[in-house]
């Protein structure tokens, strides 16, 4: 777990998404060029609020990543085979309680955040038929070797429009990574009992790094 929170810090180090400008959701590609530069560039200018107070990422996360990440999708494939022993209400708590985790935890790993420089995939043609899209972005660490992140994005049949939905870091899926790290808890006490435990963690206070005890 410790690995891949490690590689999570690149992306979140990269932000994807970001409302400053409009930016074309047709091309996941486009999409997340543009973005990540536009979101750069708010991180560096308010690095000096940020390190005073990390809370601030909530919002830098709500804001710019959140309108272009899938959550219910995301939430969804988490559940797994569990999603069909849920009542509506249940559905809806749990992808309120892990939209909230999210956040919480995208802002936690953007308290690591540094200079990073980024390689983005060349736009590719994608089949008219093709409604999944993984995007390459490496992210090039000065001394460290180049880690290697593939964004999974899902395409709107009814929009046309791209969302994200997973990371793939070195290989590791986040949504793999969430379904192995619940399923247990799934199992044995239900969706209501992981949804108070997302809850509980989204609640935890954004520390920076430096000074939290994981």
């Amino acid at each position: 777990m410790k690995l891949f929170r490690a590689l999570l810090v690149a992306v979140l180090a990269l932000p994807l998404f970001a409302l400053a400008a409009p930016v074309d959701k047709t091309d996941p590609y486009h999409l997340i060029q543009v973005v990540s530069q536009q979101t750069f560039d708010r991180l560096k200018a308010q690095q000096d609020q940020i390190q005073r107070n990390p809370e601030l990422l909530r919002g830098v996360v709500r804001q710019e990543l959140l309108p272009y990440i899938n959550t219910r999708y995301a939430a969804y494939k988490v559940l797994g085979p569990n999603l069909k022993k849920t009542t509506a209400d249940q559905r809806n708590n749990f992808v309120n309680a892990f939209t909230d985790y999210l956040v919480a935890s995208y802002a936690q790993v953007l308290t690591q955040y540094t200079d990073q420089d980024i390689r983005i995939e060349s736009s590719q043609k994608i089949p008219a038929d093709r409604t999944i899209v993984s995007v390459r972005v490496d992210i090039l660490g000065g001394k460290r070797p180049p880690i290697r992140l593939d964004f999974k994005l899902r395409k709107n049949e009814k929009t046309s429009e791209w969302q994200a939905y997973d990371m793939v870091a070195e290989g590791v899926s986040m949504i793999s990574t969430k379904q192995s790290e619940w399923s247990g808890q799934l199992r044995n006490e239900g969706v209501d009992a992981v949804t108070a435990n997302l809850r509980g963690l989204a609640a935890k206070p954004i520390r920076r790094e430096d000074s939290a005890n994981d």
